[in-house]
């Protein structure tokens, strides 16, 4: 593979010049007058001199060392890495969504306002919730807009003891973070030995200060809550809500909803689940659903569609306020609007159904080489552990870093945590049956190296630009700048 190139102040060379700009017409003396002193470079920067063409190669030679959906397979478990359909881009592109200012007056941004909405709108159905605010702008913003909600239901309500979320012990790092940062104290729920949220632990853990129950349905184990309904009647017969964590709603557009199930809200990842760009920190969108009784509660200012045209609306007293400027991440929200429209209620289905059909494909081919802590059919993603290996002296951690030498990003590693070693491979349903297979055969084949030649892995990787780091010594002495 490569090698990266060196970086761009090492290919600087006096003279050099890779731009060509008109002289400034505005004199010194006027910009100089109104800059503060402490402001005034005395010095010139020092930047690099180079040339466009360099400039060119050194920008490209960078991404090509990224690895993006579009370099390969990227089986990253809870992330649904799946391919971005190019229409998403020409649409969120063009000069009526691109261009617009949030300052514009609705008047003139009614095209937006429509898209809105009627994203809004398919995504109640989608969900089975009654209304939608599209601000979040994350997966986990969304959880916390959801809670907050929660807080102002019992509030309203006079329940000022409920205090408590439970969150089963499977459950993806960012439901306990957004339970504590909304104020409430967080109880983990555990899991039985099938992967399924324990009933007679939660049956005992409800109490008068349940506040709701936060829960991933299929779970981040891939499989899927099959005692929901006695689920939603335990957190509902004690006064609580049900929150559904959005992240692997790939599972089952179309199929069933959060509503059928019984939660009371839902928020979803467009990022993942509506094939927007994500990864890097974003940006992303985390809409937030809810069913009828909670309403009132969504965030402000509200699309909404009057006999003039659509508005944005913050009369709405029992709202917890914006929680988001300019209305949410617009570009992503127009991309997740051209996937829907573009794939319907036929083809939401279809990508459910391959999802979960290159699971457990996926799952089949590699669980003679790996252990499978739950031997069952999957949902969407599955969990693999590498204890097989260690017992050989190869983590997982090795493993992963092995399979950047075969071309493949690696699957989540490590978690969920109640999984020793755990791989969570998720391929989505935008790959082929031959990368699944390629796919498969490279796993495979690093588990025979685990077995034969456990050097080869532990010292991988052995081809990328960059090679193993000393990840004690990278997390205590950090280097941010060149």
């Amino acid at each position: 593979m490569r090698k990266t190139k060196n970086v761009i102040f090492e290919l600087s060379r006096p003279g050099r010049v890779g731009y060509s700009l008109p002289k400034s017409d505005v004199p010194k003396t006027d910009f100089k007058a109104k800059l503060p002193e402490h402001l005034d470079r005395k010095q010139p920067a020092e930047l690099p001199e180079i040339s466009e063409l360099q400039l060119m190669r050194h920008y490209t030679n960078l991404s090509q060392d990224n690895f993006g959906v579009e370099n390969g397979f990227y089986p990253l478990g809870s992330c649904t890495m799946k391919y971005n359909p190019k229409i998403n881009e020409v649409t969120a592109c063009l000069d009526g969504f691109a261009n617009i200012h949030p300052y514009q007056p609705v008047e003139t941004v009614q095209g937006a306002l429509q898209l809105m909405h009627e994203l809004q709108e398919d995504l109640a159905v989608i969900t089975g919730m009654d209304g939608v605010s599209l601000q979040p702008a994350a997966g986990a913003h969304g959880e916390w807009t959801g809670l907050m909600m929660v807080r102002a239901y019992h509030e309203k309500n006079g329940d000022l003891q409920r205090t408590k979320v439970f969150v089963p012990d499977s459950a993806h790092g960012t439901n306990p973070s957004s339970a504590h940062i909304a104020g409430f104290d967080v109880v983990s729920i555990p899991s039985t030995a099938e992967g399924l949220v324990d009933l007679e632990a939660l049956r005992n853990a409800v109490d008068d200060q349940t506040a709701a129950l936060m829960l991933t349905n299929p779970n981040t184990l891939g499989l899927f809550e099959r005692d929901i309904v006695q689920i939603a009647e335990i957190i509902h017969g004690a006064g609580g809500l049900l929150y559904y964590d959005g992240a692997n709603l790939n599972a089952i557009l179309s199929k069933t909803t959060p509503g059928t199930m019984g939660f009371d809200i839902v928020h979803l990842n467009l990022h993942k689940t509506f094939s927007t760009p994500h990864g890097g920190g974003g940006p992303g969108a985390g809409p937030v659903g809810v069913r009828a009784h909670l309403r009132e509660f969504l965030p402000i200012p509200r699309v909404e569609k009057t006999e003039e045209g659509y508005v944005l609306n913050s009369d709405h007293p029992a709202s917890i306020g914006p929680v988001k400027g300019y209305y949410g991440n617009f570009g992503v929200l127009v991309r997740a609007y051209t996937y829907i429209r573009t794939m319907g209620p036929v083809g939401l289905r279809k990508v459910s159904e391959s999802a979960v059909l290159h699971a457990n494909y996926l799952r089949k081919l590699l669980e003679n080489d790996f252990d499978t802590p739950y031997p069952v059919i999957c949902k969407h993603e599955f969990v693999l552990s590498g204890n097989r290996q260690k017992k050989g002296g190869v983590r997982t951690l090795d493993m992963a870093k092995r399979l950047l030498d075969y071309g493949y990003y690696a699957p989540t590693v490590y978690f969920p945590l109640i999984v020793e070693e755990a791989l969570m491979i998720e391929p989505t349903e935008t790959e082929s049956k031959e990368t699944l297979d390629d796919f498969a055969d490279a796993l495979i084949a690093i588990a025979r190296e685990a077995a034969e030649t456990p050097e080869t892995v532990t010292q991988a990787p052995h081809h990328t630009s960059v090679r193993r780091l000393d990840e004690v010594r990278a997390a205590r002495v950090i280097k941010v700048k060149y």
